[in-house]
């Protein structure tokens, strides 16, 4: 059975993404790649956002994942507008507020 480093590395090889372009989008280096690919212990994290670069769902091939997904509601198509309204309202609110702080910073 192969451990979390390796279905990472298997998953971005077949991605076609080189490791170049990868290593950048993930702060990390190339041979950050090289090492956490030989690492049966890799972080959820790390896979997690390997995944959302070369769009790869690792919850098929990492029982953690699916354990996470297990717990989590889904996502469905009915409530995705409701989760992005709320991000917008979340981001516009904190935009807002920063902007009062900045012009009570500059005396206005």
């Amino acid at each position: 059975m192969q451990h979390k480093g390796e279905i990472v590395e298997k998953a971005v090889r077949q991605s076609g993404l080189p490791l170049t372009q990868l290593a950048p989008r993930i702060g990390k280096s190339r041979r950050w790649l090289y090492n956490a690919f030989e690492n049966p212990n890799l972080s959820i994290e790390h896979i997690l956002i390997i995944g959302k670069i070369i769009h790869y769902d690792f919850s098929d091939d990492i029982l953690e994942l699916q354990r996470v997904r297990n717990l989590e509601d889904p996502i469905s198509p009915q409530n995705a507008y409701v989760v992005s309204a709320e991000s917008a309202e979340y981001w516009k609110n904190k935009y807002l507020t920063l902007l009062e702080k900045y012009n009570t910073l500059l005396g206005g």
